[in-house]
C-alpha cells in the first residue's frame, strides 16, 4: 500500500529516515505492503520541495551529500517555491507527517503548531521531538483522537530502543509500579570515562564534545535538562500522569568528582545518572539525579553513550531493555517504526 510521507526537518534523524527507506524499500514492501512515498519535505535551513508523484531519495541525497539544497532538486537556476512547514501541510496531501525539528523544551514550538495543524488536516503524526511529547503530550493525544488519527513518539525517550510500543503489545496488561533507567547518554559516557579511564570531569566532558557526543553547550545533558524531558514523557505516557518539568527534582552531574566515582568502585557501586518516576497514590513523584547503584543492577553494567530503563512491573517483576539512545539511523528508524504501527493498526486514512 503506498503512505504518501511529508517531513518537516531535514537534518539528522530526517537524513536517517530516507537512508533506512531506500535501503529497505523491497523489505518493506515484501514483508509488511509498505510503500511510504516522500511527496514533500520542508526543512527552515535547507528549503523545501512539494513533488507529489514521490521524491527519488538516491537523488536527494545525492544533493545534499553534496551540500546543495533541497529546493535545487530539480536541477539549478530551478529552485521550487520556498514553503514554510504550515503551508506544506496544506498543500502536500499526505498521509502520515513525520515532525524532525529541534527541540525546544521550554515551549514546544514551532513543532507543537505543525503537529497541531497536521492533527487538524486529516493527517497522523509521528516525532521524534521531546518537546512537544513533554509540554503537551495529553493535549496533541486528545487532538489525534478527536480527529480519529494517530500520534506516536516512539523516538523521544530512546531512540529507536522501544518503548511505547513494548506496552502495547510484548508488555500489554502489566502495571508499571517504578521505571528508573539511564536516558542520557553523554553523561553515561562521561561517567564511564572517569570511572574506567580514571579522567576528571572535564577531561571526560572534553572528550564526549570531541567524539560528538556532547554538544560545545553541554547543560542539557550534563545538567540533567534532557532526562527531565524523558522522565515527564514516561511519566505522562505509561503512567498517566500529568506533569511537567519544573515537577521534576533535578540534578546534574557537575559535581560528581574523579575521586567519587572510583571510590564507589572499590566498594561495590557505580556512579550513574539515574531517572526514575512512580505513581504515590494519585501523585507521581519523578526525579533525575546523580545515584550510587550497586554493581549488581542491571543498570550498573551499561557504560559508554548507551541507555537502559528497568521496569517494575505487577506480572513481570522488574524488566529491563538496553539499546541505543541516540544516533541518525536508530532515531530515524523509531519514526520508521511509528509508521509501521500506523499502518499495522488501521492502515493509512485515504
Amino acid at each position: 500500500m503506498e503512505i504518501k510521507v511529508g517531513l518537516i526537518g531535514c537534518g539528522t534523524v530526517g537524513r536517517g529516515l530516507l537512508e533506512i527507506l531506500e535501503k529497505k524499500k523491497d523489505h518493506l514492501k515484501n514483508a509488511f505492503d509498505f510503500e511510504p512515498k516522500i511527496v514533500a519535505i520542508s526543512d527552515l535551513n535547507k528549503g523545501s520541495i512539494l513533488v507529489p508523484d514521490g521524491i527519488e531519495i538516491p537523488k536527494l541525497l545525492a544533493l545534499l551529500d553534496a551540500g546543495g539544497r533541497i529546493d535545487q532538486y530539480y536541477g539549478e537556476g530551478n529552485t521550487a517555491e520556498l514553503l514554510n512547514p504550515l503551508d506544506m501541510i496544506e498543500q502536500c496531501e499526505a498521509d502520515i507527517i513525520a515532525e524532525l525539528t529541534y527541540t525546544d523544551i521550554q515551549t514546544g514550538e514551532p513543532a507543537t503548531s505543525y503537529i497541531k495543524k497536521a492533527l487538524r488536516s486529516g493527517m497522523h503524526v509521528v516525532t521524534s521531538n521531546k518537546g512537544p511529547a513533554a509540554l503537551h503530550y495529553h493535549e496533541l493525544h486528545r487532538l489525534a483522537e478527536q480527529n480519529d488519527l494517530f500520534f506516536r513518539i516512539e523516538g523521544t525517550v530512546m531512540s529507536g530502543t522501544p518503548v511505547f510500543s513494548l506496552f502495547e503489545s510484548g508488555l500489554a496488561g502489566n502495571e508499571i509500579r517504578d521505571i528508573k533507567g539511564i536516558l542520557n547518554g553523554t553523561t553515561n559516557f562521561i561517567l564511564s570515562k572517569m570511572e574506567q579511564d580514571g579522567m576528571d570531569y572535564a577531561e571526560a566532558l572534553k572528550l564526549a564534545q570531541q567524539l560528538g557526543y556532547a554538544e560545545a553547550d553541554p547543560t542539557a545533558d550534563v545538567e540533567g535538562y534532557d532526562a527531565v524531558a524523558k522522565v515527564v514523557i514516561l511519566s505522562n505516557v505509561l503512567l498517566g500522569g500529568e506533569i511537567g518539568p519544573p515537577d521534576v527534582r533535578r540534578e546534574g552531574i557537575t559535581g560528581i568528582t574523579r575521586e567519587q566515582v572510583l571510590a564507589a568502585k572499590e566498594q561495590g557501586f557505580r556512579y550513574k545518572l539515574i531517572a526514575q518516576t512512580k505513581k504515590a497514590g494519585r501523585k507521581i513523584e519523578a526525579s533525575v539525579s546523580p545515584q550510587r547503584i550497586p554493581l549488581t543492577d542491571p543498570l550498573a553494567g551499561v557504560m559508554g553513550a548507551q541507555n537502559a530503563l528497568t521496569f517494575d512491573l505487577d506480572l513481570m517483576g522488574k524488566v529491563t531493555i538496553q539499546g541505543a539512545g541516540a544516533g541518525k539511523i536508530e532515531t530515524g528508524y523509531s519514526i520508521l517504526s511509528d509508521m509501521l504501527a500506523i499502518h499495522r493498526h488501521r492502515g493509512v486514512r485515504s
